[in-house]
């Protein structure tokens, strides 16, 4: 997503938590701030992509933390996939400093973000959305305000509880088909080749044959958005048996990519 944002010419300044992560961008010409309080005083669009609330919490009010500078008249976008709580938290925080706040996740994996094709949902102020939309632009293939504050957040997580039970399902789906007797790759040929075909089974149904794990989207990460999404009221019987299947598989194949969840499945 930051080379994207470099390919199109802006100037970048990067902040990582892991450094060893930042090397390609400084190779390709990004700054480097040493802790968010340095890179909030050196941008006026800072842009987060971390995995969960306690990361955003310690990202805004950690020692250096983005709160420990002055940030009136800045721009916060929050791209990662997190609580409605959280983002509705920090933005009146924000607010109270002169500063705006957006929600802003997105759908896609690696090859998206890698090619500018993400799709944006956005929750926030309408002209904060409008001001920085370029930006996201860059990033995305589609940047579209939904509403308030974290209503970006309330639709990732609808998406990814989608996610959740696709995956399963391709999963049960592949297993029931061995037990009879057909091919795995017999059969992903068919549905690529049918009325249900997507992307998503592409990508996993080759990971499948593959036997390969490496994680695009940790498996961890959608135990994590189920039970986001189980706090502000999801509770249908398919959502719960996900959460449930997750939820078991993820003491042993968490750090495994999502579709890791067919091991779980076959052990039942």
């Amino acid at each position: 997503m930051a080379e994207q944002l470099i390919k199109a010419g802006y100037g970048v300044t990067v902040y990582n938590r892991s450094k060893d992560k930042e090397t390609a961008l400084t190779e390709m010409g990004a700054l480097i701030a040493e802790t968010p309080k340095n890179l909030i005083s050196q941008t006026a669009v800072i842009v987060l992509m971390v995995s969960d609330d306690a990361a955003i919490e310690q990202i805004f009010n950690g020692p250096d933390g983005l709160f420990s500078e002055e940030i009136s008249g800045k721009v916060i976008i929050n791209m990662s996939t997190v609580s409605p709580a959280i983002s509705k938290e920090m933005a009146t925080l924000c607010k109270g400093k002169g500063a705006q706040y957006l929600d802003a996740p997105v759908s896609g994996s690696v090859k998206q973000a890698e090619t500018g094709q993400l799709v944006i949902m956005v929750g926030g102020d309408e002209t904060a959305f409008e001001q920085v939309k370029p930006i996201l632009e860059k990033m995305g293939k589609m940047a579209v305000r939904l509403g308030d504050t974290g209503a970006g957040n309330v639709a990732k997580l609808a998406i990814n509880s989608l996610l959740a039970l696709y995956t399963q399902g391709l999963a049960e789906t592949v297993i029931f088909a061995n037990q009879q007797g057909i091919e795995t790759e017999d059969l992903l040929n068919l549905i690529n080749n049918g009325a249900i075909a997507n992307i998503f089974t592409k990508i996993k149904g080759d990971a499948i044959v593959a036997d390969n794990y490496k994680p695009a989207f940790a498996l961890k990460h959608i135990v994590k958005d189920l039970n986001l999404a189980k706090a502000i009221g999801l509770d249908s019987p398919l959502a719960k048996t996900a959460l449930n299947t997750f939820e078991s598989a993820s003491a042993k194949y968490g750090e495994e990519d999502l579709i890791a969840v067919i091991k779980q499945v076959k052990d039942r």
